[in-house]
């Protein structure tokens, strides 16, 4: 064999393995990249979502992890509670924005379970849900309607 028919019969070879093989190895970086991508998303929402809680925790007077409406506030008290559901409302439609599809993966579906369980928490706090109005006002208009949808089905749960 010649030389030239070497190097012919190596890029056969080529193309019919190494190229293929070198498209699977890409998809699959691709893939794994994505998959790191928005690992790294969902946990800046849930260290987000950490930082919120602590500073609900650093508002006792406004009871906001009790169920029922918090009674007699202040002015000074329900301006705080507003900024803080405010707060919340947009850590919520980011995490919308950024976590939920129609066509879920299981895995994406799991991360999204967990906000959602977090929106269903909140949409049971009386003071939360009648304060829904004024913070929806401006927010993207199908996460608006999903977390409605989420308040009204929360009612309906036996508690």
């Amino acid at each position: 064999m010649s030389t030239l028919e070497n190097w012919e019969m190596m890029s056969y070879v080529v193309t019919v393995i190494g190229l293929p093989l070198a498209i699977s190895v890409f998809i699959f970086e691709q893939r794994k990249e994505r998959d790191s991508e928005e690992e790294e998303v969902y946990q800046l929402l849930s260290d987000n979502y950490q930082e919120f809680l602590k500073i609900a925790l650093e508002n006792p007077d406004l009871r906001l992890f009790a169920r029922e409406e918090t009674a007699a506030l202040t002015p000074e008290q329900q301006e705080r509670m507003f900024i803080i559901f405010s707060m919340l409302i947009s850590l919520f439609e980011r995490a919308y924005l950024l976590l939920y599809e129609n066509k879920m993966t299981e895995k994406q579906l799991r991360r999204w379970r967990s906000w959602e369980d977090y929106m269903g928490e909140w949409c049971n706090r009386i003071d939360f849900r009648s304060s829904m109005p004024v913070l929806l006002r401006g927010e993207d208009p199908e996460f608006a309607a999903y977390i409605q949808k989420l308040a009204v089905s929360s009612l309906l749960q036996p508690q």
